[in-house]
């Protein structure tokens, strides 16, 4: 029988000295969902963005009793064992708005997230199991490791009270992204919630201890999202064509047959080719024809 693991406030030292702001509890319903009402109540607050500068804002806590995924799916943890972060930054509305570009913005995400993962696996001088245990992106949300998802993003918009009401006169103005960030660190194999989930720990040996783990992860976060974001929104189209190749090394679909599941209850089978200027998936089919998946649940066949 397993046991009811009890939740404590995360211990966050590294994310504190990098972070703009740190907000830690034991347990809520979502931490995405404790960050947008924070924003909305002006108690969870962010400089306005400047050039150069950019605000980084973390919502922790260890665990979550509604932890939500990509289009309504839930996202289930165990506290001591699963990182369950959001990290709240302050950009530019015309960016944020614009369907050119601003799917870059959950690619970004999933690559500070590796870069996070990778950075804290080299810093304690772990070494995976395998040699072929290559974090890679699920397109466009989820952290693979062996096929398996490792961990998911879920990004939300949120107007902060001083924006006004979003007229014309207010499109320059900056608004806030929400990125969640939900991993499987130290989850052991009889915890796992489903046969297609996995855990860093089961893959890498010579790991530290959880909190280590959150933390060091986290710290690197923060200063991943400040670095990236700052370049993406000084030159979003140029970012643009940089991160496409990018992420074409990490992408963990790209080359596979895939299965897409759009929200409407419709799929559509193909090969998964590559990304478009926009960050959408091309997926071809049987018949040679190319296909845009801008929202949609992508599994391999």
């Amino acid at each position: 029988m397993m046991i009811a693991l009890k939740a404590a406030t995360p211990q966050l030292p590294r994310t504190t000295a990098v972070a703009d702001h740190v907000v830690a509890v034991d347990e809520t319903g979502s931490t995405n969902a404790l960050a947008v009402q924070m924003i909305g109540d002006g108690s969870l607050t962010l400089p306005d963005h400047q050039d150069g500068e950019l605000a980084v804002a973390v919502v922790a806590a260890d665990r979550q009793t509604a932890g939500r995924g990509r289009n309504g799916h839930k996202w289930v943890s165990q506290p001591g064992r699963c990182s369950t972060m959001s990290y709240a930054v302050r950009i530019p509305r015309a960016i944020a708005t614009d369907e050119s570009v601003n799917g870059w913005l959950q690619m970004i995400a999933g690559l500070v997230t590796l870069d996070a993962l990778n950075g804290m696996i080299e810093e304690y001088g772990a070494a995976p199991n395998q040699p072929d245990c290559l974090l890679e992106l699920k397109w466009p949300n989820d952290v693979f490791c062996h096929g398996l998802k490792l961990g998911g993003l879920l990004s939300e918009l949120v107007i902060p009270p001083s924006s006004g009401t979003g007229t014309d006169a207010d499109a320059d103005d900056d608004v806030v992204i929400v990125f969640g960030v939900g991993l499987n660190l130290a989850l052991g194999a009889c915890w796992l919630p489903t046969p297609q989930s996995t855990s860093l720990q089961l893959h890498v040996s010579g790991l530290p201890s959880f909190g280590e783990m959150r933390d060091a992860v986290a710290e690197r976060q923060v200063e991943g999202f400040r670095e990236r974001l700052v370049k993406f929104i000084a030159d979003p189209k140029g970012q643009a064509e940089s991160l496409r190749e990018e992420v074409k090394a990490v992408c963990w679909a790209r080359g596979r047959q895939v299965e897409a599941h759009f929200t409407d209850g419709t799929t559509l089978t193909g090969e998964a080719i590559g990304l478009n200027e926009d960050a959408s998936l091309i997926l071809r089919t049987q018949d040679g024809t190319d296909h845009t998946v801008r929202t949609a649940d992508v599994g391999v066949l």
